[in-house]
């Protein structure tokens, strides 16, 4: 039995459930994620999602001691939602059984039935939930905001394209210039994280939907992002990412701007969007000047 079976997951769910039923200030338990899809549901590397809607938030974020009528935790920290602006709990309980607990204030649900869900919230509740504990018919409402069907996908503006684009290509040169002075920390990061995550992933979103269709889902985060994202993009990024070298950070940020360039202008052309090429020439020239020197 793997020592991440399903079986330890229903078991610390079934010791989750027992304890929150003797709990006043707990109002439900839901599971979301990859153990209440369907599509792409979990595999024995896959974590668990619970959303705890409670009355005192601040217990359950502030202390650990808790975890330990659930399992035995070896190590817990709290940080923001991946989506929304919730704060969670994650645990890392004995056998590797990895948790995340995101606490929600039974209040919001109230104020999320008059304004809604964020939009990448909704994507994440569409996939799947698992009702676990529901003492009050609470959960009622939360099915409630999740939408039967995704709403329909629209291609961005001009503006919010030109947006990508140019913060592409200003944050290309911000990279070169500290590459230059040696300051490989920065540069790595601009490059491996600030060009990719802001930047080159909306624009491959953009290119898959144009390509393959508005509805087509692509996800969160990159998700999946090997199955959805046109093989000559997945294959462009094998060599778009940098070690920590200086050489290969050069190399690495000419390789990701050469694939953004193409992405970026494919998706303008299919849009009927004006891209601005001049500009893009410029810092192309400027980075190679920076560099070569």
């Amino acid at each position: 039995m793997s020592y991440r079976s399903s079986a330890l997951f229903e078991q610390l769910i079934e010791r989750l459930v027992n304890w929150a039923q003797t709990r006043q200030d707990i109002c439900a338990a839901v599971i979301i994620g990859s153990r209440a899809r369907i599509d792409h549901p979990a595999d024995e590397w896959a974590d668990l999602d619970i959303i705890l809607v409670v009355t005192e938030p601040e217990r359950y974020l502030s202390a650990s001691d808790w975890l330990k009528s659930i399992g035995d935790p070896w190590l817990s920290f709290v940080e923001r939602t991946a989506t929304g602006d919730n704060m969670e709990r994650r645990v890392l309980f004995q056998g590797g059984l990895d948790v995340d607990f995101a606490i929600l204030p039974a209040g919001e649900l109230g104020q999320l039935q008059q304004s809604g869900w964020l939009p990448q919230v909704e994507e994440v509740l569409r996939q799947g939930i698992r009702v676990l504990l529901d003492k009050d018919g609470i959960t009622a409402r939360l099915s409630a905001l999740r939408p039967a069907e995704s709403p329909p996908r629209a291609p961005p503006m001009q503006n919010e394209f030109l947006q990508v684009v140019n913060d592409f290509w200003y944050h290309a040169l911000w990279t070169a210039k500290h590459l230059r002075r040696g300051e490989l920390w920065w540069a790595k990061g601009g490059l491996d994280s600030h060009m990719k995550w802001n930047c080159l992933l909306p624009m491959v979103e953009w290119h898959a939907r144009v390509t393959r269709g508005w509805d087509l889902n692509t996800w969160h985060r990159g998700r999946f992002l090997e199955e959805w994202a046109d093989p000559c993009v997945v294959q462009g990024l094998r060599g778009a990412f940098a070690h920590y070298d200086e050489e290969d950070i050069r190399r690495a940020l000419f390789a990701t701007m050469g694939l953004f360039r193409w992405i970026a202008k494919e998706t303008a052309e299919k849009l009927g969007y004006a891209y601005p090429a001049e500009a893009e020439r410029h810092v192309t020239e400027l980075v190679k000047s920076c560099l070569s020197a």
